[in-house]
Protein backbone atom coordinates (compact mmCIF):
# COMPACT_ATOMS: atom_id res chain seq x y z
CA UNK A 1 0.00 0.00 0.00
CA UNK A 2 2.71 2.31 0.73
CA UNK A 3 4.96 1.29 -2.29
CA UNK A 4 1.66 1.92 -4.13
CA UNK A 5 0.94 5.41 -2.66
CA UNK A 6 4.89 6.60 -3.62
CA UNK A 7 5.31 4.81 -7.05
CA UNK A 8 1.32 7.64 -7.71
CA UNK A 9 3.14 10.62 -6.50
CA UNK A 10 6.89 10.02 -7.83
CA UNK A 11 5.90 11.70 -10.90
CA UNK A 12 4.03 14.46 -9.15
CA UNK A 13 6.90 15.29 -7.41
CA UNK A 14 9.28 15.32 -10.31
CA UNK A 15 6.73 17.58 -11.87
CA UNK A 16 6.96 19.86 -8.91
CA UNK A 17 10.57 20.08 -9.33
CA UNK A 18 11.20 20.12 -12.93
CA UNK A 19 8.37 23.34 -12.75
CA UNK A 20 10.25 25.19 -9.90
CA UNK A 21 13.61 25.12 -12.34
CA UNK A 22 12.10 27.62 -14.83
CA UNK A 23 15.25 29.84 -16.78
CA UNK A 24 14.62 32.82 -18.70
CA UNK A 25 14.65 32.99 -21.90
CA UNK A 26 18.50 33.64 -23.48
CA UNK A 27 18.97 36.57 -25.23
CA UNK A 28 21.52 34.75 -27.34
CA UNK A 29 18.64 32.39 -28.70
CA UNK A 30 16.49 35.15 -29.06
CA UNK A 31 19.11 37.05 -31.90
CA UNK A 32 17.80 36.30 -34.88
CA UNK A 33 20.32 36.14 -37.97
CA UNK A 34 18.89 38.72 -39.84
CA UNK A 35 19.85 39.87 -43.58
CA UNK A 36 18.66 43.23 -43.90
CA UNK A 37 19.94 44.43 -47.46
CA UNK A 38 20.19 47.71 -46.26
CA UNK A 39 22.49 49.66 -44.23
CA UNK A 40 21.29 52.76 -43.01
CA UNK A 41 23.54 55.87 -41.90
CA UNK A 42 22.47 56.16 -38.89
CA UNK A 43 22.67 55.57 -35.11
CA UNK A 44 20.01 53.81 -33.22
CA UNK A 45 18.98 53.77 -29.54
CA UNK A 46 16.63 50.77 -28.39
CA UNK A 47 14.14 51.04 -25.68
CA UNK A 48 11.91 48.20 -24.79
CA UNK A 49 9.17 47.50 -22.24
CA UNK A 50 6.39 45.59 -21.18
CA UNK A 51 8.94 42.32 -20.42
CA UNK A 52 8.94 40.50 -17.41
CA UNK A 53 11.97 38.71 -14.94
CA UNK A 54 11.75 34.73 -14.49
CA UNK A 55 10.84 34.18 -11.18
CA UNK A 56 11.49 30.90 -9.41
CA UNK A 57 8.16 29.79 -9.70
CA UNK A 58 6.91 31.24 -12.76
CA UNK A 59 7.45 29.80 -16.69
CA UNK A 60 9.82 31.54 -18.98
CA UNK A 61 9.25 34.94 -19.47
CA UNK A 62 11.43 37.76 -21.61
CA UNK A 63 12.98 40.49 -19.42
CA UNK A 64 13.09 44.33 -21.13
CA UNK A 65 17.29 44.18 -20.68
CA UNK A 66 17.37 40.84 -22.41
CA UNK A 67 14.97 41.81 -25.48
CA UNK A 68 17.08 44.76 -25.62
CA UNK A 69 20.17 43.21 -26.20
CA UNK A 70 18.90 40.53 -28.15
CA UNK A 71 17.86 43.32 -30.69
CA UNK A 72 20.70 45.42 -30.44
CA UNK A 73 22.37 42.76 -31.07
CA UNK A 74 20.41 41.84 -34.43
CA UNK A 75 20.40 45.18 -35.60
CA UNK A 76 24.87 44.81 -35.20
CA UNK A 77 25.02 42.18 -37.08
CA UNK A 78 22.84 42.45 -40.03
CA UNK A 79 24.50 46.20 -39.82
CA UNK A 80 20.91 47.52 -40.49
CA UNK A 81 22.07 51.21 -39.02
CA UNK A 82 25.76 52.68 -38.56
CA UNK A 83 25.85 52.45 -34.72
CA UNK A 84 24.03 51.68 -31.46
CA UNK A 85 23.67 54.37 -29.26
CA UNK A 86 22.98 53.85 -25.13
CA UNK A 87 21.93 56.52 -23.13
CA UNK A 88 19.03 59.03 -23.81
CA UNK A 89 20.66 61.62 -26.28
CA UNK A 90 22.80 61.04 -29.38
CA UNK A 91 21.08 59.23 -31.65
CA UNK A 92 19.51 59.59 -34.78
CA UNK A 93 16.60 57.20 -34.28
CA UNK A 94 14.91 55.43 -31.66
CA UNK A 95 13.23 52.05 -31.66
CA UNK A 96 11.00 51.47 -29.15
CA UNK A 97 9.73 48.06 -29.02
CA UNK A 98 6.94 46.66 -26.48
CA UNK A 99 5.68 42.97 -25.59
CA UNK A 100 2.00 43.28 -25.81
CA UNK A 101 1.19 39.74 -24.80
CA UNK A 102 3.17 36.45 -24.59
CA UNK A 103 0.74 33.97 -24.21
CA UNK A 104 2.26 30.68 -23.27
CA UNK A 105 0.68 26.65 -23.08
CA UNK A 106 0.39 25.39 -19.50
CA UNK A 107 1.48 21.32 -20.21
CA UNK A 108 1.85 19.45 -23.81
CA UNK A 109 3.99 17.60 -26.17
CA UNK A 110 4.49 20.17 -28.45
CA UNK A 111 4.43 23.89 -26.89
CA UNK A 112 3.50 26.87 -28.82
CA UNK A 113 3.98 30.30 -27.49
CA UNK A 114 2.26 33.29 -29.18
CA UNK A 115 3.45 37.01 -29.35
CA UNK A 116 2.61 40.50 -30.13
CA UNK A 117 4.67 43.22 -29.50
CA UNK A 118 4.20 47.39 -30.68
CA UNK A 119 7.13 48.49 -32.46
CA UNK A 120 7.92 52.25 -33.07
CA UNK A 121 10.57 53.68 -35.07
CA UNK A 122 11.11 57.87 -34.31
CA UNK A 123 13.24 60.09 -35.98
CA UNK A 124 15.03 62.12 -33.31
CA UNK A 125 15.68 65.38 -35.20
CA UNK A 126 11.83 66.23 -35.31
CA UNK A 127 9.92 63.39 -33.15
CA UNK A 128 8.15 61.98 -36.19
CA UNK A 129 7.50 58.26 -35.81
CA UNK A 130 7.81 56.81 -39.12
CA UNK A 131 7.25 53.31 -38.51
CA UNK A 132 4.45 52.04 -35.75
CA UNK A 133 3.19 48.42 -36.20
CA UNK A 134 2.12 45.30 -34.18
CA UNK A 135 3.78 42.41 -35.28
CA UNK A 136 2.66 38.78 -33.93
CA UNK A 137 5.20 36.13 -34.04
CA UNK A 138 4.67 32.37 -33.05
CA UNK A 139 7.63 29.97 -31.56
CA UNK A 140 7.19 26.27 -30.93
CA UNK A 141 9.14 23.46 -29.66
CA UNK A 142 8.40 19.92 -29.55
CA UNK A 143 9.02 17.05 -27.06
CA UNK A 144 11.45 15.40 -29.52
CA UNK A 145 13.78 18.54 -29.09
CA UNK A 146 13.96 18.55 -25.35
CA UNK A 147 12.01 16.17 -23.13
CA UNK A 148 12.01 18.18 -20.16
CA UNK A 149 8.59 20.93 -20.09
CA UNK A 150 10.33 23.98 -18.72
CA UNK A 151 13.22 23.74 -21.67
CA UNK A 152 10.64 23.17 -24.48
CA UNK A 153 8.81 26.27 -22.84
CA UNK A 154 12.06 28.30 -22.67
CA UNK A 155 12.45 27.54 -26.54
CA UNK A 156 9.75 28.10 -27.59
CA UNK A 157 9.53 31.52 -26.02
CA UNK A 158 13.23 32.21 -27.61
CA UNK A 159 11.83 31.29 -31.10
CA UNK A 160 8.55 33.70 -30.56
CA UNK A 161 10.99 36.68 -29.74
CA UNK A 162 13.36 35.95 -32.24
CA UNK A 163 10.87 35.23 -34.50
CA UNK A 164 9.11 39.02 -33.87
CA UNK A 165 12.62 40.74 -33.97
CA UNK A 166 13.09 38.80 -37.07
CA UNK A 167 10.21 40.59 -38.76
CA UNK A 168 10.67 44.14 -37.02
CA UNK A 169 13.70 44.55 -38.35
CA UNK A 170 13.05 43.29 -42.05
CA UNK A 171 10.13 46.06 -41.95
CA UNK A 172 12.44 48.89 -40.70
CA UNK A 173 14.76 47.83 -43.66
CA UNK A 174 11.52 48.60 -46.00
CA UNK A 175 11.18 51.92 -44.97
CA UNK A 176 13.11 54.78 -46.62
CA UNK A 177 14.98 56.92 -43.57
Amino acid sequence: MISSIVRRSLPIAAALVLAACASPANREAMTPAVSAGKQYPYSLQVKTGGGSDTGAMDSSNISDADLKAAIEAAVVQSKLFKSIVQGADGADYELSVRVTSLSKPLFGGTFTVEMEAAWSLTRMSDRNAVMRKAIKSTGVATMGEAFAGVTRLRMAVERAASDNISQGLKAIAELKL
